[in-house]
């Protein structure tokens, strides 16, 4: 019992990780979060009609490759990009805003397909992290996706919340979140990578 609860626990952590990493869908979170500071949660449901296909996608094909070699593949992958995006938090950053002219779930919709590294990430330490939920069975691989949305909901609604609220706040703290969040990935990646192999 306590493993599937850990499971969901690194889900919890590593889902936090990637999706407070600045991108485009973090752009449009602020951006919309300015007009309306409900914007997240229309922004994450465009997003999950993005990521929910991918996840069952992935997991379709898990079901059929899911051998210890491609298992190990995909944790060392997942493993190294997650190192790379760990690193990356502690650089600064500087996001450009802008106005995005459509109703916040097309935003959602748009900025989560636009992303190539959106993709990368599903295909890589999202993998591992579905790999390891089908262990447990298809309606779990369910429990891990409404948790792993459930993240990215808060997150961006946190984001357009305070972004309504104070664009000021959020640029003087940001970097504290993201040193920690880079920290995080970069423990998880170094697990990923030896996990397989103990």
């Amino acid at each position: 019992m306590l493993e599937p609860l850990f499971l969901l626990a690194t889900t919890v952590a590593i889902s936090l990780s990637g999706v407070m990493m600045p991108g485009p869908v973090t752009a449009g979170a602020i951006t919309k979060g300015a007009e309306d500071k409900k914007a997240g949660v229309k922004i994450a449901l465009g997003h999950a009609i993005i990521e929910f296909p991918i996840i069952a996608l992935v997991a379709f094909g898990l079901t059929f490759i899911a051998t210890w070699s491609v298992k190990a593949t995909i944790g060392v992958v997942g493993g190294i990009l997650l190192i790379y995006l760990g690193i990356q938090l502690f650089k600064p950053v500087e996001e450009e805003e802008k106005r995005f002219p459509y109703p916040s779930t097309v935003v959602g919709v748009v900025t989560s397909g636009a992303n190539p590294y959106f993709f990368i990430w599903w295909a890589t330490v999202g993998g591992a992290l579905i790999s390891r939920a089908l262990e447990y069975g298809v309606l779990f691989l369910v429990v891990f996706a409404v948790v792993h949305w459930s993240c990215d909901l808060a997150w961006y609604s946190f984001l357009s919340y305070s972004s309504n609220r104070t664009l000021e706040y959020w640029y003087k703290h940001r970097r504290k979140v993201f040193g920690l969040c880079g920290a995080l990935m970069i423990g998880f990646g170094v697990w990923f990578i030896v996990s397989p192999f103990i």
